[in-house]
């Protein structure tokens, strides 16, 4: 799920299931290599935990505001509120162990 200024509110701070968002940008090689980290877990997950990509050039405001500054960041959020924050590439294992602590 594509996760944009417009529905960064709808799609993450009113969800009523925890959200993995990872802040991305397509110049950054990190960023593509965890991309297939990200869809795997996706899957895994589906109907359990909403996983979405932010990309920080098109809203670095929501960037800003949660003080991202090293990309890829992961973070997941449980009832509108940071729970977990991941920083740097993550294999699939990681992901899910930190998923799993928030279900």
């Amino acid at each position: 799920m594509e996760i944009t200024k417009e529905n960064f509110k709808k799609e993450v701070l009113e969800s009523d299931t925890p959200v993995l968002v990872d802040f991305w940008a397509d110049w950054c090689q990190p960023c593509l290599m965890q991309a297939p980290f990200i869809d795997e877990v996706e899957k895994k997950f589906t109907g359990k935990f909403k996983v979405g990509k932010l990309n920080v050039e098109e809203a670095s405001d929501i960037a800003g505001q949660y003080s991202v500054v090293s990309i890829p960041t992961m973070i997941i959020f449980k009832n509108g509120v940071e729970t977990e924050r991941l920083v740097g590439l993550q294999p699939p294992d990681a992901l899910s162990e930190a998923i799993e602590k928030h279900l």
